[in-house]
C-alpha cells in the first residue's frame, strides 16, 4: 500500500515538471506563464503531503494544517522538517499561490518534493 502512494506522490511531482517544460514556456530561465507555474507548484506541493500523509497515518481527506505537518516532523526528522518548511515556502507559496516565474525556484522546489518523496519511501521501506 505504501509503495502504492509513494508512486502516486512520485507522479505528482512528474506531472509538475510536464507542467513547466510543456506549458509554462521557459525563456531565458524565466517561465512565461505564471499560470502553469502555479499548477506545478499546487501539484508537486499535493505530492509532498501525500507521502507524508502516508508517513503520518492520515487517513485520505482528512487534511491537516501545516503546523500539524510542521510539529509532527519535528518529532520525527528535523532534516525533514527543514526539507519539508522549505517545499512548503517554495511549492505552496511562492510557485503555487504567487505564481513565481523563477526557473531556478522552481527546479529548486521540484528537487526538494522528490528528496522529500525519496526519504519518505526509503524509510517505509524499512519499516
Amino acid at each position: 500500500m505504501m509503495n502504492k502512494t509513494v508512486e502516486e506522490a512520485k507522479r505528482y511531482v512528474n506531472n509538475a515538471k510536464d507542467l513547466l517544460r510543456e506549458k509554462a514556456g521557459k525563456e531565458n530561465g524565466v517561465y512565461q506563464e505564471r499560470k502553469y507555474v502555479r499548477l506545478a507548484g499546487h501539484s508537486a506541493y499535493l505530492g509532498v503531503l501525500l507521502a507524508l500523509d502516508r508517513l503520518l497515518g492520515v487517513r485520505s481527506g482528512r487534511r491537516k494544517s501545516v503546523e500539524w505537518y510542521q510539529e509532527q516532523l519535528r518529532k520525527t526528522d528535523r532534516k525533514l522538517l527543514d526539507s519539508f518548511n522549505s517545499a512548503y515556502d517554495t511549492l505552496h507559496l511562492a510557485m503555487g499561490y504567487d505564481g513565481n516565474i523563477s526557473a531556478g525556484v522552481s527546479a529548486d522546489g521540484i528537487t526538494t518534493a522528490e528528496s522529500i518523496i525519496n526519504w519518505v519511501e526509503t524509510r517505509t521501506a524499512e519499516a
